[in-house]
């Protein structure tokens, strides 16, 4: 991986933290792509520390937000000659429905829109460093919850979980459009499921969701273990070329069968690519 440009969103905590660590061990040049300054900071000092490696950028993005999407994209593009690996981590979980800036329900908007855009926007930087990669970090939760297409924005109802499982299914409809989008091109899209993971996801909801997610904390897997899946699925030698698949615990799996309809496919993406103004 040396010499090599690999970014992450979601980079200060949780699984994305681990995962950005053991790309700079390998001697790539590593940005974090986080929310927080302060925390983003302090995420790269302390990765900087132990691995001894100093090419380790911080990159601040509200993916709430369409606008800060674009701006962290053309501060990528600016910055760095190649990208080799895109890992799209950074999640969001809320017990009551909030609206972003641009007029989209939060949880679709971060943990699908934002990264749908970011990756188009790199898209091809990431194609001329072929071969390179781009790891989307969905979850199992995908098999609880279908994805609306008449209510993407859940202005009918909200209940955490389904929103949460549904942006989760997007982000695996995605990668396997994106996949077949990009066959042949030397560019590898696959999605993981981390498993049930002690994080700072669903903790900015108020105290009742803290005080849920620490007595939930033992039997739940460090954020280390958690993000163990996304690191082989970036770096294993033996997934060069494999693509549009998706893998928990280190191996493939198949998603739910619902997730291999190519209609599916086709219909998120064209209304993602309207939502974001992708082409206008």
């Amino acid at each position: 991986m040396e010499t090599k440009v690999c970014l992450v969103t979601g980079a200060s905590s949780g699984i994305g933290k681990p995962t950005a660590e053991a790309l700079a061990a390998t001697g790539a040049r590593v940005g974090l792509i986080c929310r927080n300054r302060e925390l983003g900071q302090q995420a790269a000092d302390e990765i900087k520390a132990a691995t001894g490696r100093d090419g380790v950028d911080l990159l601040l993005a509200d993916l709430a937000s369409l606008e800060s999407v674009r701006a962290v994209a053309a501060e990528i593009l600016e910055r760095y000659e190649r990208i080799d690996l895109l890992v799209n981590n950074a999640g969001v979980v809320n017990t009551s429905r909030r609206m972003t800036e641009d007029g989209f329900e939060e949880v679709f908007a971060v943990n699908h829109l934002a990264h749908f855009l970011l990756t188009n926007l790199l898209l091809e930087r990431i194609t001329k460093s072929a071969p390179a990669r781009i790891v989307n970090v969905a979850s199992g939760a995908h098999k609880f919850s279908k994805l609306d297409f008449e209510d993407l924005h859940s202005e009918r109802s909200f209940k955490a979980m389904r929103v949460y499982g549904a942006s989760k299914r997007a982000n695996i409809l995605f990668t396997y459009e994106l996949a077949r989008r990009l066959d042949g091109s030397g560019v590898t899209v696959n999605a993981v499921h981390p498993g049930p993971v002690a994080s700072r996801l669903a903790q900015n909801n108020g105290l009742w969701a803290m005080i849920i997610t620490g007595v939930l904390k033992p039997f739940f897997r460090s954020p280390a273990k958690g993000a163990e899946t996304s690191i082989y699925v970036a770096t294993a030698p033996e997934l060069e070329g494999v693509t549009g698949k998706y893998f928990a615990d280190c191996r493939e799996l198949r998603s739910d069968d619902a997730s291999y309809d190519e209609a599916a496919w086709r219909r998120l993406w064209a209304e993602s690519e309207r939502m974001v103004g992708l082409n206008a």
